[in-house]
């Protein structure tokens, strides 16, 4: 017990300013949910649709820039910090080149995507101009994860957590002011506004789009001055400004960052279809599932948090050459995810009919949100089980494994269980969400297997290091 709280002290000073970051850039997807649906129930469906196809995107580059933890956390371990700056120039190309992409991806792709998945033409017009003005904001965002990434393996994870809440901050006027014009003025400032700012059209879901397009730089522009002067980053700090992409290193950032990219963005792509598939249901269907999953997605910040600190701590530990202290480290910090697990389900529990009335006034959407928030109980120890024994198996460099596993557990038997319990069995909405429950559940089991054969193999190959 004691070496128990020894170990989980460390984990919790490095996990809450992760929390609170996560929390933060989640916050920004909530703000932008329940502003818009103050604005009018198509604007909310419309950012409900938006959000479900963005957020899997930069979730991937977020995946993929991750990679470079593990490595500054194994450079650090291992005393070779005159390598951590190489390695972060490549992640900021890498950051580049994926936000570009994505950027033309969302200017693109939403039209025939929406026409295909039967979307409503007013909901399907309106979240194309969400997410148009949005895409401008990618590149800025996935800089800013490639220097997150870099500072959460030197163990200064409270940066992200100041710059997160930065963004937050400015999200919520520039939301009121662009999402509702003259009128999100007058009830931040009142009627001392001049009378040619009262009359500022309301932009809705497209203001929406603006508003989180800015807040996405001055998180980046923030991050970058902060990692460029702060002494904190000076033993890691190079002379040289920026070099040419590097071809080895870039692949060994890919070899490692990509497959996490690619089972997180397989994971929020479960999500993101089964919020496609059910938007035929109609719009009260669409804003309660995005209202459960929205404000779920937030109890699972925490989690998640402690997930991205065990891969930097298992990391630490292995750049140490000590695979024991490792698997120790992966398994204590799982039963402190699961105690958050049981902490977020008697929340999900008492709050589930006061939670919906945060997000909109409709009293339909309320009660099918409060019953699938109920529903969402269920897979919270899987979905938590999953994400901590994933962050560990990242601290082992393995995450090839992560990825195979995870496209079968979502996108076969998740996906495939939910399509046949909500179309062909007509649970509806329901159905899809007992997907959910199944896929994850899947997903906790092969990546437990893995990490328990893993770290056994690491400490039998180095037999003169368990201690």
């Amino acid at each position: 017990m004691q070496r128990s709280l020894t170990e989980a002290r460390p984990l919790i000073r490095l996990t809450l300013p992760i929390f609170g970051a996560q929390l933060a850039q989640a916050g920004m997807g909530t703000v932008d949910v329940m502003m818009a649906g103050n604005a009018s129930a198509t604007d909310l469906a419309a950012v409900s649709v938006g959000t479900s196809l963005w957020i899997p995107l930069i979730l991937f580059i977020t995946g993929t820039l991750m990679g470079l933890t593990p490595i500054v956390a194994h450079c650090m371990g291992a005393h070779r910090a005159e390598d951590v700056s190489t390695y972060k120039r490549q992640a900021l190309w890498a950051a580049i080149f994926m936000g570009l992409i994505a950027m033309a991806a969302l200017q693109l792709a939403p039209p025939w995507l929406f026409a295909v998945m039967n979307v409503p033409d007013t909901v399907a017009m309106l979240s194309t101009q969400y997410l148009t003005a949005l895409s401008f904001g990618l590149p800025a965002v996935a800089l800013y994860q490639a220097l997150r990434a870099y500072s959460d393996g030197l163990n200064h994870s409270r940066p992200s957590l100041m710059f997160s809440l930065l963004g937050l901050v400015l999200n919520i006027p520039a939301n009121g002011i662009l999402i509702f014009g003259g009128n999100g003025l007058q009830a931040l400032f009142g009627n001392a506004i001049p009378e040619s700012l009262a009359a500022l059209p309301a932009l809705g879901a497209y203001g929406c789009g603006i508003a989180t397009a800015i807040s996405m730089w001055v998180m980046c522009l923030g991050m970058y001055l902060y990692t460029r002067h702060a002494r904190a980053y000076r033993h890691v700090r190079s002379g040289r400004g920026m070099t040419a992409p590097h071809y080895t290193q870039m692949m060994e950032l890919l070899r490692i960052g990509f497959p996490i990219g690619v089972a997180i963005f397989t994971e929020t792509t479960l999500f993101t279809l089964i919020a496609l598939l059910i938007a035929g249901l109609g719009e009260v269907v669409v804003s309660a599932h995005q209202i459960a999953l929205n404000f779920t997605s937030l109890m699972f910040m925490l989690p998640m948090s402690i997930g991205m600190a065990l891969t930097v701590r298992v990391s630490h530990a292995l750049g140490q050459n000590q695979p024991c202290r490792a698997r120790f480290v992966a398994w204590n910090g799982i039963v402190l995810s699961l105690m958050a697990a049981l902490i977020n389900n008697l929340i999900l529990w008492q709050g589930s009919h006061v939670i919906p009335s945060l997000y909109t006034g409709n009293t339909e959407v309320q009660a099918l949100a409060s019953q699938l928030i109920l529903v969402a109980i269920i897979y919270q120890v899987s979905d938590v089980l999953q994400v901590s024994m994933a962050g560990a198996l990242r601290g082992y460099k393995d995450t090839r494994i992560i990825m195979i596993f995870t496209l079968l557990a979502y996108w076969v038997i998740g996906l495939g269980s939910g399509l046949l319990l909500g179309r062909s069995a007509g649970w509806g909405v329901f159905g899809y969400w007992s997907g959910l429950i199944l896929g994850l559940s899947a997903a906790a089991l092969l990546l437990g297997i893995r990490l328990h054969r893993q770290s056994r193999l690491m400490i039998r190959a180095q037999p003169l290091n368990n201690h």
